[in-house]
C-alpha cells in the first residue's frame, strides 16, 4: 500500500490560501509537480516557492470557461499531463435574512459548485485522451478531489446559500464518480470543520470565546491544521485509495458527529 503521489501532475485551485495553499504546498513537498491555480495575483505569486521546479503558477477567474481552458492548456504545456485535480476554490458569506437577494445564492453557486463542474469535466476529458505507461490495468487514470465543508449538512440560518452550495457540491461528487467511473476516473471530496486559516483568526480576534467554543463541540479537542487536510487528500489521490470513489471524508475531529456548535462554520 503506497500513499506516494510524486511523479504526478496536480491542478490544485483556491492555491493562494488557507487549505488549498496548504494542498498545493503539501504536494509539491512530496515531490508533484503542481499548478496552483487562484484568481489573486499578488498572494499567489508570494506563496509560491521560485527554488522548486516542480511548481508554477496560474492567475485567472477560473469561474470564466475561457479561464479554464487557459489553465488546463498551461499545465499541460508545463508539465506535459494532468493526473490529479483538487477543487480546493471556495467562496463564503454569510446570509442576511432582512435583505435576501438571488444573487448571493448565484454566486456561491458559481463559485462552489459550477466552477467545479465545469473544470472537473474538461481535466477529466484530458485523462482519458493522454497517454498512462505506468498505470496498471486496476488503477485510476486520473482522481479529482472536491474541498467542501460540514456546513453542508447543518441547517444554520447564517449559512442558507454557503451550505446549499456546499451540499450541492457533495451530490455533484457522488454523480460524477458514477459517471465517470468507467474512464477509470476517481472523484471523491474531503468535507472540513473548523481549520487554522487567516479567516478563523480574523473570527476569533473578533469574538475571542470562539475558540473554546470550538473546542468543546469537537470530540478530538482541538482544530484542525490545514496540513491535516492536505494528507486527507493525498489519500484519495494515492494509490492507496484506488477503489475508492463518490466518497465525502470528514477531517472534522468528529465535530459532525455532534450538532451542538451553532455558529458558522470558518
Amino acid at each position: 500500500m503506497s500513499y506516494a503521489i510524486d511523479r504526478r501532475t496536480a491542478i490544485v485551485t483556491g492555491a493562494a490560501s488557507g487549505v488549498g495553499l496548504a494542498i498545493a504546498r503539501h504536494f509539491a513537498e512530496q515531490g508533484t509537480n503542481v499548478m496552483f491555480a487562484d484568481r489573486d495575483s499578488k498572494q499567489l505569486r508570494s506563496e509560491i516557492d521560485s527554488t522548486m521546479d516542480n511548481v508554477d503558477c496560474f492567475v485567472g477567474d477560473l469561474c470564466e470557461q475561457l479561464t479554464q481552458s487557459n489553465l488546463l492548456a498551461a499545465t499541460v504545456d508545463r508539465f506535459d499531463r494532468v493526473d490529479i485535480l483538487v477543487n480546493a476554490s471556495r467562496e463564503m458569506r454569510t446570509s442576511d435574512k432582512a435583505n435576501i437577494k438571488l444573487n448571493v445564492l448565484d454566486h456561491m453557486l458559481d463559485h462552489n459548485l459550477r466552477q467545479h463542474y465545469s473544470i472537473s469535466r474538461m481535466v477529466a476529458r484530458q485523462f482519458t485522451e493522454q497517454p498512462h505507461p505506468r498505470t496498471r490495468p486496476n488503477e485510476p487514470i486520473g482522481s479529482i478531489v472536491n474541498v467542501t465543508s460540514i456546513a453542508a449538512d447543518r441547517i444554520h440560518p447564517d449559512l442558507v446559500e454557503y451550505s446549499v452550495s456546499c451540499a450541492a457540491l457533495e451530490q455533484l461528487t457522488r454523480s460524477m464518480a458514477a459517471a465517470l467511473a468507467a474512464d477509470r476516473i476517481t472523484v471523491n471530496a474531503v468535507s472540513f470543520g473548523s481549520v487554522v486559516s487567516g479567516r478563523l483568526q480574523e473570527a476569533i480576534a473578533k469574538s475571542p470565546d470562539m475558540r473554546a467554543r470550538i473546542v468543546s463541540a469537537t470530540p478530538l479537542g482541538r482544530i484542525a491544521d490545514a496540513e491535516e487536510v492536505a494528507e486527507a487528500v493525498q489519500f484519495l489521490v494515492s494509490g492507496a485509495a484506488r477503489f475508492i470513489t463518490g466518497q465525502i471524508i470528514g477531517v472534522d475531529g468528529g465535530r459532525s458527529l455532534l450538532d451542538r456548535f451553532s455558529e458558522p462554520v470558518h
